[in-house]
């Protein structure tokens, strides 16, 4: 039987007392000069081993944190740019962090209609069954991020998909970046603006996706960089589970996040990429230093986020 994502989502929370989310995006000029050199040495600077490079790195950094996190986050763009070998080095990713116990988001923010949409499901979800088509089985993200501008049937199919795999979708809702209002805070005719209107819309779709944890696996992404709209959408999509960006390197903070947990203490991962990752001092760090430094910006997250909630009377253990 599928587990639902929630539940899966849920229980990994509860198992490392951790709310937190580490983004790996890897930039080629800010990894470690001893990855780059042994990347360069065997495939030279070229895309292939720009994609080595990375795919070293994403590893590292998995390995640093999984003991203390539940989910990492993959952005795609930053593999896409290296080709049909950053792709690979995409899903190596993804697969290696769920050998180590990690769910995982594909950050890959899809969004179309019709049989499009389906496709994209299926690269990111797979096949329900993958004995009846012609795929790779292993191929799959445990969720993925969800762009809604094309309404309703830009989002079905993803969701339908997730069902039946027992994955999770993150439909953006309000996002981080400064220039989000532009369009995400524009009221429309009914006076409520088209940031709301998208809360509804994951509300509606995520009903039937409930699991017995009482969140469903349809979810929102709602930026730190704005609290007062964490509280108000958490009220919106009480069954929702918030991927909260912003935090970290964006200017969030542990108290700015508290309003998208619900009083249960749960509800809500919070994201941070390049305050985690990039943590070791200097270009040069050793292994065991870089490896070091992102265990502590982990282990300093976590501590920072869970006293934040005590503090609020929300803390889920």
């Amino acid at each position: 039987m599928v587990q639902n994502f929630a539940d899966r989502l849920c229980a990994a929370v509860r198992l490392r007392r951790s709310h937190a989310v580490v983004g790996i995006d890897p930039v080629l000029p800010r990894l470690p000069e001893f990855i780059k050199r042994e990347a360069a040495a065997q495939h030279g600077k070229t895309a292939k081993g720009a994609a080595a490079a990375l795919l070293a790195f994403s590893r590292l950094v998995i390995d640093a944190v999984a003991d203390q996190v539940a989910l990492v986050k993959p952005q795609s763009a930053f593999f896409e740019m290296y080709g049909q070998w950053g792709v690979a080095a995409f899903w190596e990713t993804v697969r290696y962090a769920r050998s180590k116990g990690l769910l995982t988001i594909a950050d890959a923010k899809r969004g179309d209609i019709g049989s499009t949409a389906e496709g994209y499901a299926s690269a990111f979800f797979g096949h329900p069954n993958p004995l009846e088509t012609w795929e790779e089985p292993d191929q799959w993200a445990d969720s993925l991020t969800v762009n809604p501008y094309l309404g309703s049937d830009g989002l079905v199919p993803f969701v339908k998909r997730a069902r039946a795999r027992g994955t999770g979708v993150f439909v953006l809702v309000k996002t981080s970046n400064p220039s989000s209002g532009e369009l995400q805070d524009q009221p429309l005719f009914s006076g409520e603006s088209l940031a709301q209107q998208v809360a509804k819309l994951v509300h509606s779709l995520g009903e039937e996706a409930v699991g017995k944890s009482g969140y469903s696996a349809v979810g929102a992404v709602v930026g730190a960089t704005y609290p007062e709209d964490l509280t108000r959408y958490r009220s919106e999509m009480p069954r929702a589970i918030f991927l909260v960006p912003g935090y970290g390197a964006q200017g969030g903070t542990a108290a700015d996040v508290v309003g998208a947990f619900n009083l249960d203490g749960l509800g809500a991962v919070v994201n941070a990429s390049r305050s985690v990752i990039y943590a070791y001092a200097g270009t040069d760090p050793s292994p065991a230093e870089a490896a070091a430094a992102i265990a502590g910006a982990a282990a300093a997250m976590n501590r920072d986020i869970n006293t934040a909630l005590q503090s609020a009377g929300k803390l889920a253990w």
